[in-house]
């Protein structure tokens, strides 16, 4: 049975596969440690399988899952954890802008006694001040508004222990978002800090309507306050329409200065029916989630493998 399990999801990663293969074999064989390399592809539409399969024909330690579609990054992540069974599980991506030789220092935490080691970034190479940004607001907002203390500026590059997998297996929701799960779960968590690289090839697989989708998952996953917010606009809408009353009776009786109906009228309707929309697309969006869950369909389809039924059970 291996020590160190290292999950890395495939979304048309084969400029990089290469590259990532040798570097974390490098890594991992001075460790001194009985490994395997599980890739999840998600869907790619190049070369990367291929490339896998050729890997794990040469390389025994190196496992595949092949996806039926593209499902996602976080469930490729935990289609992985899903047939791990190493000790301590590193999640790390493929474009290398993570680098793989800060395994060993996080390996070095994880045998002091820390469940959870997650690399946190300091700065971001080659990436956009548009991504930059929004990212670095995004992790305060969410750590603002939600009950748990998820790190800032942190993705899923991190070592966690067996027992913190086994209660992500227990969360069956469909709407991933797993730096806020391992958050939740607690456990003894510290961290690393770095300079994130530019890619190495290929382009990111996280375009901006992925990076929406995992943001609102990971609001309504773990804060309530998108609904509370929809509580208080009602009451400020309601305060601001109650002024316009005041205003146009003031208007109409007392100084005689207004233009019949249409103005007030429209203002009130829009503003109303504005606040209105949000309100009930926030409520959507949460009866959407449940409605996905109830529905209990699986996470994700496995189109083939390379790893045996009775390994993934153990």
């Amino acid at each position: 049975m291996p020590k160190l399990s290292v999950i890395i999801p495939i979304y048309n990663e084969e400029g990089n596969i290469p590259a990532l293969v040798e570097r974390l074999k490098g890594v991992v064989d001075s460790m001194n440690l009985s490994y395997e390399f599980i890739f999840i592809n998600d869907g790619s539409k190049d070369n990367s399988l291929r490339l896998i399969k050729d890997y794990s024909e040469q390389y025994p330690f190196i496992k595949y899952i092949n996806f039926s579609r593209n499902f996602g990054h976080q469930i490729a992540v935990s289609a992985g954890l899903d047939h791990c069974y190493g000790d301590a599980i590193v999640i790390i991506d493929a474009d290398l802008q993570d680098p793989p030789e800060l395994i060993i220092e996080m390996y070095e935490k994880y045998k002091r006694g820390f469940e959870v080691v997650y690399a946190q970034r300091s700065k971001r190479a080659g990436e956009t001040m548009f991504k930059t940004l929004t990212a670095k607001y995004f992790y305060r907002i969410i750590s603002r508004i939600t009950s748990i203390n998820i790190p800032v500026d942190t993705g899923d590059f991190r070592i966690i222990d067996r027992k913190v997998v086994d209660v992500l297996k227990q969360m069956p929701e469909q709407q991933k978002f797993l730096r806020g799960q391992i958050a939740w779960a607690g456990f003894n968590q510290t961290y690393i800090t770095y300079d994130r690289e530019e890619r190495k090839a290929g382009e990111t697989g996280y375009t901006i309507r992925k990076m929406l989708k995992l943001a609102l998952d990971g609001i309504t996953s773990f804060s309530d306050f998108p609904l509370k917010f929809a509580t208080f606009s009602g009451f400020v809408v309601s305060g601001v329409a109650f002024v316009m009353i005041l205003y146009a009776l003031y208007s109409r009786y007392i100084i005689k200065d207004y233009v019949p109906g249409w103005t007030s009228l429209m203002l009130a309707v829009l503003f109303l029916g504005g606040i209105q929309l949000i309100s009930i697309g926030i409520i959507g969006e949460y009866i959407s989630r449940m409605s996905a869950n109830v529905r209990q369909r699986p996470l994700y389809i496995i189109g083939e493998t390379n790893i045996r039924k009775e390994e993934s059970e153990q």
